[in-house]
Formats: C-alpha cells, structure tokens, sequence
C-alpha cells in the first residue's frame, strides 16, 4: 500500500500487467483467464503473455476485478496478496492468489448461486477494498438479472459473503461503478442497466423505454444510505466509469457518459453538483441505422496519480483522446491517436497483422503517469453487434517530450495467437495497485 498519490507516484516502473481475457461469445469453448503480460522493454519476452490463470469454468464474461486490500486501507494487517475476479454472466467470483506475482492461482470459487442466496443480487461488477478488511462489489441485478442492483461485500481475510453493504437505498435502482472518498464520507455510484437488459446486446429502444440509468448517486459512506441523486438528463445517458481524483482531500472528480459522450465533472459546494466539461459529437457515417450518427461511446477513462492527465475511450469512434485536467473545470485536449473504430481513420499498429479492429476500450495508466495501456474488448454481445469478428489486441501510449502521448511502435499483444484460441482482452491492473484502484484515506 502506499502512504499518499505522491508515493505511489515515486514506484519503480511495471514489469508486467494483469489483463482479464474472455472466450464469452467468441464460440470457443475455454474457460476465461487472466493472463500476465510482460511490459518491460528490457525483457527477453516483452509484449508477450508469460502466463494464464485459467478460471475452472467456462462462461463467467470476466469483466472488472480488484485486490484484496489497497492503499485506504492502512490499517490493516493484510497484504496486497490477492486479487478479487468476478464473472459477470455467472456471478462468480474468484479468489486468486497472487503471492507469486507473475503465477496467479485460484484459491478459491464463491459460486454465484450462494451470492444470490447471500445478497440477493447478480451481475458483480466493480471491486474496491474498503477500510474494515472488506471487500465491496457493485452488483448490476437482482438474483434473476432484474433490478434494483446494490452492493455485496466480502470479508477480506477469508472472503465469506458477509451480505449486503448498504443500509438505505433511498429509490436507488440501477448500478454500474463506483468510488469513495474517506474524507468526504462520501460513495459515489454511476448506473448501466439491469443484466437482462445488456447480455443480449444494445437495444436504442431500451434506451427511450428507460431502461438504461441516467443518474449518479451520493452515498453517506458511513450510514451506507443514499443522501443524494443528480439526474443528468440527455447530456448523461448511461453514466459508466467514475475517476475521483486522487487527493484524499478532493472533492471533485469525473463520469463518463457513455451513450451521450460526455465527461461530466461531479464537485462539491455544499451539496454535489455536475457540470458538462467535454462532449464529444456525434459522426455522420453512410450506413448507421441509428439517427443523429455515431456516437463516440466513451466507455473507459483514467485520471494519472498526480490528478493531471485525463485519458478516455471514444470505442465506436476509434480514438484514445488525452487532456490535461489541470484545471478540473476546463479541460485542454493534448493527444488523440486513432485505433481502430468504425469510422476508418485508424492509424494502425507497426506490429499488427493489418489494420485494427474493435475500438480502444479498457485503459489504465501507469503509477508514474508515462504510459497508458489499452484494450479492445467491451462486453461479447455488444463487441459481436458492433465488430463482428473482432480481434482482440492490446497496446499503449507513452509520454512524450512535449508531454503529449503517442503510440508505443515496440508494443503490441495479439490476442488472436492464444494456445487455446483468440481470446477477447478486457480490464488490466497493474501488479502493485494502480490509478484505478488505489484510494486514500
């Protein structure tokens, strides 16, 4: 764990990632796993897979994961020895030892019919520690896929399903992400759609039909009751991933909202505000059967240890863009490189065979804030409606200079030479907590 942003800042680079990979939807008949992927250009297998952690079933859809323990949680005795994996179509979850950090093993399976029994509840989604040696998941669904979601939680030291996290719903339905602000007292919960609503694909009906979330929720982090909702209309279709800044004293951070291609900033003065701070446009391609054009779909974002550097995925688009969030309210773009997407200004990868496919999705940045990792995959139905025969890839963006951000030419994992079959990359954690798990408290 690390004592503030600036410390983990201080790390040694990475030497390798973890990268969630699915066989969902790809017709191949493989359980899902998590590979490590060497990330260390002085290394003899770099941008290579140098092993896999099978999970023991077929059909889980890994999707996000987390650890076991992070950085809010000083005082604990527990290690940072185990990463939480669930499976978002079986609502499983695995515990995955990874005291030997380049072999990943499972430890252990809670099946998700006893999380359904436990919490009532499926569709576990993200993972974050919490301060009490627990683990909290947000959950999309209902034990049958229908909503209200809400939230499970984990013991940390044996990982036995304590329940339910929350007290106090207050009206909340849907779930999607969240985060936490110890100082603030705060949780912040953003909204997708019930399970049975998404694991056929994108219905545009379903949208008009309300049936996809539009809000972001405000919890009392230590009553676990819902205190707040800010409704964000047109401009905040389908609120996903949340990035509060890093500084356990903020009060401000950002959602992207992926339907609208927004990035809405949420901040603090007296009660919690939102405003509009990106948007990105619509685009007009020959062929779309949807009016109004393409949307960009942001459906990933990263904000670097230092609160500096935005990044986020246009995945229907095909462009990573990069701003400098300096000042939260007036976000400057800096870098935008093109990979994959639908609308063919892809700028391609040196080490791919041909041009790219899919879109970039998943990102997350290194501690130090010089390089962002990317993936290609969102979710098998919609990766299977959207890029039929997609490809999966993996890549990243390094610092130059200048401090803008170009594409790593030496980098490159093809998921489509996996032993087992192509496989689909998704989420990527790095081996020592990252910008995307680490809070402070």
């Amino acid at each position: 764990m690390y004592a503030s942003p600036q410390d983990a800042q201080q790390q040694p680079p990475e030497d390798f990632v973890y990268v969630a990979c699915l066989y969902e939807g790809t017709g191949i008949d493989e359980p899902d796993f998590i590979a490590v992927v060497d990330v260390n250009p002085e290394s003899d297998t770099y941008s290579q897979v140098v092993h896999q952690t099978p999970m023991p079933n077929v059909g889980d859809e890994l999707h996000h994961f987390g650890w076991n323990v992070c950085s809010s949680a000083c005082h604990s005795d527990l290690k940072r020895d185990t990463l939480v994996v669930p499976g978002i179509q079986s609502s499983r979850i695995h515990i995955v030892d990874v005291s030997d950090p380049r072999k990943p093993e499972i430890a252990k399976v809670i099946e998700g019919d006893e999380i359904k029994e436990k919490t009532g509840y499926s569709g576990p989604h993200t993972v974050h520690c919490m301060p009490g040696d627990i683990v909290t998941i947000s959950m999309l669904g209902d034990s049958e896929g229908n909503l209200p979601g809400g939230f499970a939680v984990l013991d940390s030291k044996d990982f036995s399903v304590l329940g339910r996290w929350e007290d106090d719903k207050n009206g909340q339905e849907f779930m999607y992400d969240f985060w936490y602000s110890p100082r603030q007292n705060t949780l912040i919960s953003s909204e997708w759609g019930a399970p049975n609503t998404f694991k056929d694909g994108f219905n545009p009906e379903d949208v008009a039909a309300g049936k996809y979330g539009k809000q972001l929720h405000f919890w009392d982090l230590e009553r676990k009751a819902k205190v707040q909702t800010i409704d964000l209309g047109a401009d905040g279709l389908i609120p996903l991933e949340i990035r509060w800044q890093h500084d356990p004293d903020s009060t401000q951070g950002f959602v992207g909202a992926t339907l609208s291609s927004n990035i809405i900033r949420f901040s603090k003065n007296g009660e919690w505000a939102v405003d509009k701070v990106i948007d990105v446009g619509n685009e007009e391609l020959e062929g779309w059967p949807l009016e109004g054009g393409v949307p960009g779909l942001i459906t990933d974002l990263v904000l670097t240890m230092d609160d500096r550097d935005l990044f986020f995925s246009n995945w229907l688009h095909g462009d990573l863009r990069h701003y400098d969030v300096s000042d939260p309210g007036s976000p400057q773009l800096k870098s935008q490189v093109w990979l994959g997407g639908l609308l063919s200004r892809d700028g391609g990868h040196p080490m791919a065979e041909g041009p790219l496919n899919g879109g970039p999705q998943m990102l997350q940045a290194s501690l130090d804030g010089n390089r962002v990792y990317v993936t290609n995959s969102l979710y098998s139905t919609w990766d299977n409606q959207f890029y039929p025969g997609i490809r999966g890839w993996m890549t990243r963006l390094t610092r130059q200079e200048d401090g803008t951000f170009a594409l790593d030419p030496t980098f490159f994992v093809d998921f489509t030479k996996i032993d087992t079959g192509p496989a689909r990359p998704h989420e990527i954690h790095l081996p020592g907590g990252d910008c995307t798990t680490e809070i402070f408290p």
